[in-house]
C-alpha cells in the first residue's frame, strides 16, 4: 500500500485537521522534507493554504482543531499543537485548547522546532528578555488569585523558569510556586 493510500485509510479518506472530504493531498509536517506515514498527514487545499500563507487565515475555519487537536497520531498533534500556538496570541479560545493538549515529550519537542525563531520571548518590564534560572525583582504588590496574599514590590524570584506562555515566568515565593505576570518582573 502506498504511503497516499495508508494516509487516506488512517483518515478515514478525510482532512486529519478539519474533517473535509474534498481536495485532499499529503503533507510533510517540517521539519521532515520526505513522505511518510509517521511524518505526514493527509490536509484539504483549504488547510494546506493557511498552513502555508500565515495571511490567509480564517479564524472561524481553525475551530475544527478543539476535536483534531485530541488525535492519537502525532503528525496530527504538531500541526493542531502549531497552529492552536499561532492563533493563541489573539484568539484565547486557542490558548485555552493549547492549555488542555498533552503530547508525548518528543511530539512536544517536533511541535516545538516547527516554532523556529517565530516563538514569542519572555520580556520583563524593561523589555530585558528572560530567560531560565534568572533571577528577577518584582516591580509593584501583587495579589494572589485565589488568596489573600499579596507578593510585596521588591520580592526577589530566583531560578524562574518559563512557562508556554511567554507572559508569565514561574518560580517560588514565600516557599510556594506560582507564576507571575513576567511586565511586573525586572531582571537582576
Amino acid at each position: 500500500m502506498s504511503t497516499e493510500a495508508t494516509l487516506l485509510a488512517r483518515s478515514n479518506s478525510t482532512c486529519e485537521l478539519c474533517s473535509a472530504e474534498t481536495s485532499l493531498s499529503p503533507y510533510v509536517v517540517p521539519p521532515h522534507t520526505q513522505l511518510s506515514v509517521d511524518h505526514s498527514v493527509m490536509l484539504c487545499d483549504y488547510c494546506k493554504v493557511q498552513l502555508e500563507d500565515p495571511e490567509q487565515t480564517d479564524v472561524n475555519h481553525w475551530h475544527c482543531l478543539n476535536e483534531s487537536m485530541w488525535s492519537e497520531h502525532p503528525p496530527v498533534q504538531v500541526l493542531a499543537w502549531r497552529q492552536l500556538k499561532h492563533l493563541s496570541a489573539e484568539n484565547g479560545w486557542a490558548q485555552d485548547l493549547v492549555d488542555m493538549m498533552y503530547m508525548e515529550d518528543d511530539v512536544q519537542k517536533w511541535a516545538e522546532l516547527g516554532l523556529g525563531d517565530d516563538q514569542e520571548k519572555t520580556l520583563d518590564a524593561n523589555g530585558a528578555e528572560l530567560s531560565k534560572g534568572d533571577s528577577v525583582t518584582v516591580i509593584k504588590d501583587l495579589p494572589v488569585k485565589g488568596t489573600k496574599q499579596v507578593i510585596k514590590q521588591g520580592t526577589v524570584i530566583r531560578g524562574i523558569n518559563l512557562s508556554d506562555d511567554p507572559t508569565l515566568v514561574s518560580g517560588k515565593v514565600n516557599g510556594q510556586s506560582m507564576y507571575v505576570i513576567a511586565a511586573y518582573c525586572r531582571k537582576k
